[in-house]
């Protein structure tokens, strides 16, 4: 095995450890009464015509950890392990858009985790992709930028003792959100880049000993995130002049929740659950319902996104280290 490939292995043993880790008794008990508790009529759910239409190679450090869709089809995913971002065409073709930077210390700093790793990613209109690289060290961490045909360049720093990792870009204002799951804090950013600003720093975002607020979406007025350890959906309205308003929680009991998005059936949203390996239906009201599981071929997914009637769900395999895969779904309305 080559250097790199055993670099890689390490990096997913480490997540893995970590990940497994982090699951309590506890909160299985709470996703499963919120599941039992849940709505059996859903207004949008996956159909039942599932299909894995594309397979990833972990021994190439291809753990897919977040996806932007284009409007043909195409899809970016971030390669977590093997410091990628890569594009996916709709016939499954898979081509390496770039390799970040391997940090001078091999990333044995990168808190929690200890080894480097590309996280969210976002599509802009003009097919600028902007994406988070998380390493421990200064000289790294941060915000990314990579515009069509070009080479990735930071465009803002972020703290190397925190962990970025959700990103959000609100195209109105041209500002991008990020979520850091070590900090417990959610940043501003512009889209051209700068210092960032720590727009909200709400206990409900900080984790209980793993990886804290995590996914993130613009909706509606109101920046949407979960919380990993607590397993929760939170709500916190954007107020005049950009400023943070108050978080509420609408919904809990999601163990492991990772990615989220919304159906356009106004709050109803589909979360990824990673470490159980399944999708939720989660209805305003905070109810919840299981709608894929590993049986419909889900490896630790860790993002989701819609596309008119298609689901996308990425799969790490970050815990049961095979497989890694998309996921393409029709969504029944």
């Amino acid at each position: 095995m080559s250097k790199k490939s055993l670099a890689l292995a390490a990096a997913s043993a480490v997540l893995i450890a970590a990940t497994a880790a982090a699951l309590s008794p506890a909160s299985a008990s709470a996703s499963a009464s919120a599941t039992a508790t849940a709505s059996a009529s859903a207004v949008a759910s996956p159909s039942t015509g599932q299909r894995v239409s594309v397979h990833f190679d972990l021994t190439k450090g291809q753990t897919p950890e977040n996806i932007a869709l284009a409007p043909d089809g195409d899809a970016y995913v971030t390669f977590a392990a093997g410091r990628q971002v890569a594009k996916v065409s709709r016939d499954g073709t898979t081509r390496i858009l770039a390799t970040l930077p391997e940090p001078a210390d091999g990333g044995i700093h990168t808190p929690v985790l200890g080894f480097p790793l590309t996280v969210g990613i976002v599509r802009a209109q003009d097919g600028t992709l902007y994406f988070l690289y998380a390493t421990g060290t200064a000289d790294l961490t941060g915000l990314w930028r990579l515009r069509p045909g070009g080479t990735p360049q930071r465009i803002a720093a972020l703290p190397e003792k925190g962990l970025p990792n959700g990103l959000a870009l609100d195209a109105r204002t041209r500002m991008l959100y990020i979520t850091d799951s070590v900090l417990g804090t959610i940043w501003r950013v512009p889209t051209t880049g700068g210092t960032p600003t720590a727009w909200s720093t709400a206990p409900e975002l900080a984790s209980t000993g793993f990886l804290g607020v995590n996914g993130l979406k613009i909706h509606q007025g109101a920046v949407w995130a979960t919380n990993l350890d607590k397993g929760t959906v939170l709500r916190i309205p954007v107020r005049p002049y950009g400023r943070a308003g108050r978080i509420r929680t609408e919904a809990t009991g999601l163990q492991g929740i990772d990615d989220f998005a919304f159906t356009g059936h106004g709050d109803q949203l589909l979360a990824t659950l990673n470490a159980t390996s399944e999708v939720a239906l989660v209805q305003p009201d905070g109810s919840h319902s299981i709608v894929l599981t590993p049986a419909d071929g889900l490896q630790n997914p860790t993002a989701i996104a819609l596309r008119g009637d298609i689901v996308h769900v990425t799969s790490a395999a970050y815990l049961t280290a095979k497989d890694p895969n998309l996921l393409r779904v029709h969504l029944k309305r």
